[in-house]
């Protein structure tokens, strides 16, 4: 039976993600509407701004039933600006910005600077179920994880340079969060990690 994801096609790099997860073997479905989350298996949440996807969420009356999926244990792979709306608390946060949530973790908003900041790295992924990696990671006003709770596990930190030690990858459950955007050069690889999770 295949394995359907539905990518929020809100903002951010949608056909670029379904792409990866089709390389993958997935079939995948845009989500904008609530009616769309049923029959899924997974769910991303790409990269773009974090406070507009909230906002355009909450006008499409998507909000609170994808986060209600989540906290019933809809898995979801959180990418750049997805890893801010999946985590439990934010830091650099504007006034009222929520967030899905369904990580144990504090993500600091921008961590890494203005656009102008971005940058590539090789990132060494350490999953509990499948084999170490190491991937290009591009870097756009990208978060990073302040703090992680217990049941949090981390699963890829910056090896080197100023931001050595930052970490830039997690997972806790069925919801997965990178700072970067996997789907730019790291191949299918990290999508392929997230089906394994399934």
């Amino acid at each position: 039976m295949t394995t359907t994801i539905g990518v929020l096609g809100l903002q951010g790099d949608v056909r670029e993600h379904r792409a990866m997860l089709e390389s993958a073997g997935a079939a995948t479905t845009v989500v904008r509407r609530p009616g769309e989350l049923a029959g899924l298996d997974g769910i991303v949440v790409p990269g773009g701004e974090s406070t507009t996807i909230h906002k355009l969420a909450v006008a499409f009356d998507l909000f609170e039933p994808l986060r209600a999926a989540i906290r019933d244990g809809l898995p979801a792979l959180g990418t750049c600006a997805g890893m801010i709306l999946l985590a439990d608390q934010i830091e650099g946060g504007i006034d009222g910005q929520e967030t899905l949530g369904g990580l144990d973790v504090v993500v600091r908003r921008n961590a890494f600077g203005r656009q102008v900041d971005s940058f590539e790295a090789t990132v060494e992924f350490t999953p509990s179920w499948g084999e170490a990696m190491r991937v290009p990671a591009t870097f756009i006003r990208a978060p990073w994880v302040e703090k992680v709770g217990d049941g949090v596990e981390v699963l890829a930190s910056v090896a080197s340079g100023p931001h050595e030690g930052r970490v830039v990858a997690v997972r806790q459950g069925p919801v997965m969060a990178t700072s970067f955007h996997p789907e730019w050069g790291a191949g299918d690889r990290i999508h392929r990690l997230f089906l394994d999770l399934l």
